[in-house]
């Protein structure tokens, strides 16, 4: 199928033309990002390949229909940028890759934690200019904490099972109860008590209406003093004003986001030599108990190798039978995992 891979990074474009070998797609790169600005250059193709800080809303859509787009092939398992009932209303389908490495993700989380407790970034930077003084590292023992863990789908569960290991006492909450997180010794409570009880906060749930700045200032409100919160899942779970404001505060007490609400004009580009416009992503990278990483928690070879090799499965079926196991639809507005 003719296809259009907007927002292509060059270490994509290898994986693609690998895999692509096995499925004999005509496959064209281009690193501008799909809006319905840059609609018009999908004229001609059947398909359009698209990443998470792309914009599917309904004016976009529109304009893809009119080019003659069918298909709109998702490089990612999260769906909230796209306007579902649009493309249906079109006659364009959508299909997504619903899992990839749920460990790649939880392993970033587990990073994100043990950097922030034990100040390694801090650590790092003193080292370098032969400061080997101790003052203002010190951390917490893990071991025997209390950790909320939200959405607990295939990567909340990889998460579990990481702090299991560490022997930590796991709260949960989501809208159905995952077995093999029980098995874990899971709790699964509401979200007032796992605010209440848990010294670790970690997110891993899909946005919708319903998640949403779920995590805002009553939230925050009813958290441990010095909490620690996490959050790989998608940006607008966390409300940032209210966390700038708590951090601030001091309860928080240490935050990691690979994500961000606003990550669209900013991430997977570099913007060294720029000066950031955004005032709140700005006033978060000055904190010190604050460590942000630009949306890589996906990002591994074996992520990146399936997330290729679903996705041109799935042009493939849609291109051979006219649907697709992994296709979704407007009523499908909630998942249980937030993979990227």
């Amino acid at each position: 199928m003719k296809t259009l891979i907007f927002s292509t990074q060059d270490y994509e474009r290898p994986f693609f033309e690998t895999l692509n070998k096995d499925h004999g797609h005509d496959l064209t790169y281009i690193e501008a990002q799909l809006t319905a600005d840059t609609a018009s250059l999908a004229r001609d193709h059947a398909c359009v390949c698209v990443f998470v800080n792309d914009t599917l809303d309904a004016e976009t859509i529109e304009l893809l229909a009119e080019e003659g787009v069918k298909l709109i092939a998702l490089r990612s398992a999260g769906f909230n940028h796209v306007d579902l009932e649009a493309a249906g209303e079109h006659g364009l389908k959508v299909v997504r890759v619903p899992a990839y490495s749920p460990h790649a993700v939880a392993e970033h989380t587990l990073c994100l934690m043990m950097a922030l407790n034990r100040k390694v970034h801090r650590a790092y930077n003193r080292v370098r200019e032969g400061n080997f003084a101790l003052n203002g590292l010190m951390g917490f023992d893990v071991h025997g904490k209390t950790v909320g863990i939200i959405g607990t789908g295939k990567i909340g569960e990889c998460v579990a099972e990481i702090l299991k290991g560490f022997g930590c006492r796991l709260l949960g909450f989501d809208v159905a109860k995952n077995p093999d997180c029980e098995k874990l010794g899971m709790e699964y409570t509401d979200l007032d008590t796992l605010f209440k009880a848990s010294d670790i906060v970690t997110l891993h749930c899909p946005l919708t209406p319903d998640t949403e700045h779920l995590i805002d200032e009553q939230a925050i409100g009813k958290m441990k003093k010095g909490v620690q919160i996490v959050n790989t899942s998608r940006g607008g779970v966390v409300d940032t004003s209210a966390v700038i404001q708590a951090l601030k505060s001091e309860k928080i007490g240490s935050l990691g986001l690979d994500v961000y609400e606003e990550e669209g004009d900013f991430f997977f580009r570099n913007l060294s030599d720029k000066v950031i416009q955004d005032d709140q992503l700005a006033r978060l990278l000055t904190f010190p108990n604050v460590i942000v990483t630009g949306h890589q928690a996906f990002f591994t070879h074996e992520a990146l190798h399936a997330i290729v090799e679903t996705t041109l499965a799935n042009i493939r079926q849609v291109e051979k039978d006219g649907e697709c196991e992994n296709e979704v639809f407007a009523e499908k507005l909630v998942k249980p995992d937030s993979e990227s």
